[in-house]
């Protein structure tokens, strides 16, 4: 009697085990005390040591994890790649510094901006390992979602009259730095005040692929207040300035199947006001929508399905002037943009804030701080009307997840 209880137990033990593992089936690459770390369901590794690590990003399988091992100060910036098939860290070249670098959409391939030379991975024994170069020039640059090309953009130059325009080029992997392969695709012609920019980046791709969207930036102290966001077709035929907005690369988003951007309009460095949701269609004829009540601002967006966005809102601060920035208390709302309903969907305790929304298939993940800036807990749940729960502690930012094409 007393070995069938204790095998009970143990039945129920295993079972209780799988139950909780198949909760959140999700996979993440996380930050701790500036280390890299990778949770898979409930197991989490620690991959470095005695290292400065920030800006982690999955390859296109998931095989590979490039990241960047710097330091405090920002005076060092090497690409580091980690292996979680023979669990091994090395450099894909003797040395590679860097600070923007992007997986190959359809290989494990990797392109980096070495001080304006983009280059990209050779393979060795089924590795991203050695390097080529494929042009010069290079400010700003992404993938084209086919892999075999890149959207290149180069940063304007000054002349006695102002600034000049900014040229954008299509140049495939193989150039080499061949002149005769830097095709043309656009030139972004500004003027002030209605587009005054000199470089562009932050590219990033429609579900579909024939729309690409990107920032254009100002000179330094001009981009922290205000920069132009704008999308230009996949043939570089159609181009138009979509709104004003501050230079956050999460704070435009395509819609998962349908031509819709959202964004978080609005100009001034503080997040005190002046900070909506705004969604618009493409082409960008149609009139934009806002969805942030009067009263609100809203700093983080996510698309949860083609008619749900996500939301971290916060009430607005028109009484502060000066002194020490307020923190932003955010908790998360659901936008259904069809009906126009929103709720709150978080639930944080005073002096909390939620933030960094992200969806992963049917989960929602975001990130719980007690104040701007510190260490915080990754909440998960499935769905939007399930019981949440915490799925990672003490990080230092939003986790990358790994999501298979």
């Amino acid at each position: 009697m007393g070995f069938r209880i204790v095998l009970l137990i143990i039945l129920f033990s295993l079972n209780f085990s799988l139950v909780v593992s198949a909760e959140t089936p999700l996979t993440a690459a996380f930050i701790r005390d500036h280390q890299l770390w990778i949770k898979k369901g409930e197991q989490e590794i620690q991959i470095t040591k005695n290292r400065y690590v920030y800006s982690q990003k999955w390859s296109y399988d998931g095989r590979f994890i490039g990241f960047i091992d710097g330091d405090e100060k920002g005076e060092k910036s090497n690409l580091f790649i980690y292996d979680t098939k023979e669990r091994e860290t090395y450099q894909p070249y003797v040395r590679v510094e860097t600070s923007d670098f992007k997986w190959s959409p359809t290989k494990n391939q990797l392109a980096y901006n070495d001080q304006g030379i983009l280059n990209i991975t050779k393979t060795k024994n089924g590795r991203p390992e050695g390097f080529e170069n494929v042009s010069l020039g290079v400010s700003g640059f992404e993938w084209f979602p086919n892999g075999k090309e890149f959207i290149v953009a180069s940063q304007s130059k000054l002349r006695p009259t102002g600034w000049g325009p900014i040229p954008l080029y299509r140049i495939p992997v193989d150039a080499n730095l061949a002149k005769e392969k830097m095709r043309h695709f656009y030139t972004i012609k500004t003027k002030e005040p209605e587009l005054f920019a000199i470089d562009a980046d932050y590219f990033k791709w429609s579900a579909d692929g024939k729309w690409v969207s990107f920032l254009a930036t100002p000179t330094a102290s001009w981009s922290m207040d205000s920069n132009t966001l704008c999308v230009l077709t996949s043939k570089g035929e159609h181009f138009q300035a979509v709104g004003k907005m501050l230079g956050f690369k999460n704070w435009f988003k395509w819609a998962p199947s349908a031509n819709q951007l959202a964004y978080i309009s609005g100009e001034g460095r503080f997040f005190v006001e002046n900070k909506k949701t705004t969604i618009a269609d493409m082409p960008t004829y149609k009139p934009q929508k806002e969805y942030t009540p009067k009263g609100f601002v809203d700093l983080d967006l996510e698309w949860f399905s083609p008619e749900k966005v996500i939301v971290a809102r916060a009430k607005e601060n028109k009484v502060w002037k000066e002194g020490p920035v307020p923190t932003m208390f955010t908790t998360l709302y659901e936008i259904n943009i069809k009906t126009k309903e929103q709720k709150q969907i978080s639930f944080p305790n005073n002096n909390e804030l939620d933030e960094v929304p992200q969806v992963v298939g049917t989960y929602l993940t975001w990130v719980r701080k007690q104040r701007v800036g510190s260490k915080g807990d990754v909440w998960v749940k499935d769905g939007l009307n399930r019981k949440e729960h915490i799925w990672l502690k003490n990080i230092d930012e939003a986790p990358i997840f790994f999501t298979p094409n």
